[in-house]
Order: C-alpha cells, then sequence, then structure tokens
C-alpha cells in the first residue's frame, strides 16, 4: 500500500486516536499541576505531618514505574471495591506521577525567590496565606515554568502507556491498525510525526507564551 492510500484510509483513525491523546494530557496535566502545588507547599509545611505525608507521595510516585501505577489503578484497585473507567484511570495514573515530579519544581521554584521579598511581605503584615498567594508564588511560577516546559514534553509523551489498558489513544489506534495491516514503517511514523507537532506545535508555544505573560505581568520584560 502506497503512502497516499495508507493516509486516505486511515488517517482518520489517527486523528481520532490523537483527540483522544490530548483530551488524556489536559487532563492528566490539570491534576498534575494542582497535585504539585499542594505537595510542593506541604513538603515546605512546617507541619510533620504534612511534610511526611508529602515526602511519602512523592517517593513512591517517583520511585516506581509509570506503568505499574496505571496497572495498579486500574487492575489492583477493583479488587477492593474501587472500579474505575480506563480513560479516567488513564489521566489519573499520569496525572498523578508527574504531580510528584512537578511538587519538586514547586517547591524549588518557591525557596528561589528571594529573602527580601518575604521579609518585605512580613513587614506590611500579610498573612502566611496573603504573602505565598499574592507574593511568593506569581514569582515562584516565573521561575519554574521553564522546567515545566520540559515536565510537559514528558507528561504528553508519557500518555503513550494508556494504550496498555487500551484507552483509544494514538498510540492504541497505531498498534491496532499495524496488527492488521503490518505497515509498521507507515503507522508508526505517522504516530512518531503526530506526537511531533503536538510537542513542538502546541505545547512549547504556549508554555514559552505563558512564560513571556508571566514576566510581563511582574514586569520582568
Amino acid at each position: 500500500m502506497g503512502l497516499y492510500d495508507f493516509l486516505a484510509q486511515y488517517w482518520p483513525r489517527l486523528l481520532t486516536g490523537a483527540g483522544i491523546t490530548v483530551a488524556q494530557f489536559l487532563l492528566a496535566a490539570a491534576l498534575g499541576v494542582a497535585i504539585s502545588l499542594c505537595m510542593g507547599l506541604m513538603k515546605l509545611s512546617q507541619n510533620a505531618l504534612l511534610r511526611g505525608a508529602a515526602v511519602t507521595y512523592i517517593e513512591i510516585f517517583r520511585g516506581t514505574s509509570l506503568v505499574v501505577q496505571l496497572y495498579w489503578i486500574f487492575f489492583v484497585l477493583p479488587l477492593f471495591g474501587l472500579t474505575i473507567e480506563k480513560f479516567t484511570a488513564g489521566y489519573l495514573a499520569v496525572g498523578m506521577n508527574i504531580g510528584a515530579y512537578g511538587a519538586e519544581l514547586v517547591r524549588g521554584g518557591i525557596l528561589s525567590v528571594p529573602k527580601g521579598q518575604w521579609e518585605a511581605a512580613l513587614a506590611i503584615n500579610m498573612s502566611p496565606a496573603q504573602r505565598m498567594r499574592r507574593i511568593i508564588l506569581p514569582q515562584a511560577l516565573v521561575n519554574m515554568l521553564p522546567p515545566w516546559g520540559n515536565l510537559m514534553i514528558e507528561l504528553l509523551k508519557g500518555t503513550a502507556l494508556v494504550s496498555l489498558i487500551s484507552v483509544a489513544d494514538l498510540m492504541f489506534e497505531a498498534r491496532q491498525i499495524n496488527s492488521s495491516t503490518f505497515l509498521s514503517a507507515q503507522v508508526f511514523g505517522a504516530a512518531l510525526l503526530i506526537y511531533y507537532v503536538l510537542a513542538r506545535f502546541l505545547v512549547t508555544p504556549f508554555m514559552r507564551w505563558l512564560e513571556r505573560h508571566m514576566a510581563r505581568k511582574l514586569g520582568r520584560t
């Protein structure tokens, strides 16, 4: 089968799979960012219990395979009476995993804010919550956005693993097409191109725009 005939026949399926991949990415990213903020702040807490909970979460999810975590959520939790639909299990696993890595970026970003900013916020009688929300986090966000861009690319690539639990994403569709046509070069070449386009022309430009926007907001440009 020629390349044109292949694309004419299977391109719609690959694009449908790419749509599922984008949905998985967006949901996992939202969950991952929320977890990162919570765990990053908890790890900086003066409360030993909160710090311990954050450290435990981060160590477990950074120290074990995403595939194992995915299988635990989809296959093991039902044994304890908690059944999760495969689409939901996919972005939950990826989001929880990336959240553990993001927590360290949040912690590092907060610690990178100059000490004088903390002292100034304290001098004008801001509460701890106000200091964090209005002074510290906005500056920390600018510092942590560049590594977050790399993490978002890793998240996008990590979504390919949800095909292992039969979520009909781009990789799942590619494998299904390959198993019936054996046109491996065309199938996985097309999948590779789509992943590259998503990373290079969607995720990366958005993260760079966000960096510039936050920098302008803080008057750094």
